[in-house]
């Protein structure tokens, strides 16, 4: 372990020299829209990325998930997954122009996750670099219908239908660089919609602000009781509706996510506002709605299982502080099908989400060289125990 620990510093600087081929691959794959449902475009121009890189398979599953797949020199070992999810926040009519400058590159849905598309593009020609040949076959799969309303579609169906065990997985994210994610909570997302009716045989003058009746929805969820342990919370993360300041809002939603370290906590609290919203229905005589958008399990891989020590290690041999939290990503879906596996972040920016979102450049090359240690780690057998 300790061989491969050093060879990591001298990573940085030979994956440092591809600086352009990386910088290509992010910003052509990151300037094609690819809202979630609509990924086709993105998927085949990764397609013929990997194609040009010499590969020795490119394809898609049933479900239209374009997979690349490197040959290990063992027909023995089982595949190793190395995942980034296609899909972006932005819709097709947004401007996806990328700015690339000295030391950053910005744009919308640079962070989450053209990053980690463009990096999962790269690996093989990185992999040529560092003149690396692995034991398990390595599969560079782009997973399609991850975020929002997708619900993680595309990495549940390419689990649910590949043929063989998995030997471990590294899931890519943009940002931040040093994040380690091993587990993750209990989530369900959801929308309430209102919509104002006119009373039967009332005035349809003095229907009700639907602003104001989600206000309500707020207030008696806030005061619902939250346990510290197991940890829950709810947090309301969006919140639209009304057309001009003069006017009353007939129509509005409301967007929340329920998380926890317990599922049944997750199911408890979601029936409590499935209440919430039924009884403000019928006292307040309005169409209320209450949607699940997506929901995930609470899944862990543990602190002591030797993927997550091997990680800690070749961050603090890259000198990266580690920061650990729960992902809602494919790493859930791994772990749930008891496949061990960590999310790490690629580099540093800022506006994670946002259209100005800035990436530093530098940076990538330690998260890249990080990305490689963990595949040779998984790949020497630390995710190979019971």
């Amino acid at each position: 372990m300790q061989k491969h620990l050093e060879k990591l510093t001298g990573f940085v600087d030979a994956i440092a020299s591809m600086k352009e081929v990386i910088i290509t691959n992010i910003v052509l794959l990151g300037q094609v829209p690819a809202p979630t449902f609509k990924e086709r475009r993105r998927s085949q121009l990764y397609l013929e990325r990997l194609a040009g890189s010499g590969v020795d398979e490119c394809t898609t599953d049933g479900y239209q998930n374009p997979v690349g797949i490197i040959r290990g020199t063992s027909k023995d070992k089982p595949p190793i997954f190395v995942v980034a999810h296609m899909d972006t926040l932005f819709r097709e009519d947004v401007n996806h122009n990328f700015t690339v400058r000295r030391d950053t590159i910005s744009g919308p849905g640079l962070l989450d996750n053209a990053v980690g598309v463009g990096v999962l593009a790269s690996l093989p020609e990185i992999f040529k670099k560092l003149a690396l040949r692995f034991e398990s076959d390595i599969v560079l799969a782009g997973v399609i219908q991850s975020i929002g309303q997708g619900n993680l579609r595309g990495v549940r169906h390419l689990l649910k239908t590949w043929p063989t065990p998995i030997r471990g997985a590294v899931i890519l994210e943009g940002g931040d660089l040093g994040r380690l994610s091993y587990y993750s909570s209990g989530m369900i997302r959801g929308e309430v919609k209102c919509d104002s009716v006119t009373p039967v045989g009332g005035d349809p003058l003095f229907r009700q602000n639907a602003i104001l009746v989600l206000n309500e929805v707020i207030n008696q969820i806030l005061l619902l009781r939250m346990p510290q342990r197991p940890r829950s919370r709810v947090i309301f993360g969006k919140i639209a509706g009304g057309h001009k300041h003069g006017l009353i809002a007939y129509n509005a939603s409301l967007g929340f996510e329920i998380q926890s370290d317990s599922d049944e906590m997750v199911r408890q609290i979601y029936n409590d506002i499935k209440d919430i919203v039924h009884s403000i229905r019928y006292e307040q005589g309005v169409e209320l709605v209450l949607d699940t958008i997506s929901n995930l399990h609470a899944a862990k891989l543990g602190y002591g299982h030797p993927l997550v020590k091997s990680v800690l290690d070749i961050m603090e041999t890259l000198e990266l502080k580690t920061v650990s939290y729960p992902s809602e990503s494919e790493l859930s879906i791994f772990l749930s099908h008891n496949i061990p596996a960590v999310t790490l972040g690629i580099t540093r920016g800022t506006d994670y989400h946002l259209k100005g979102s800035t990436m530093e450049i530098k940076p990538m090359f330690q998260g890249l060289a990080q990305v490689v240690g963990v595949i040779q780690a998984i790949d020497r057998g630390v995710c190979d125990g019971p």
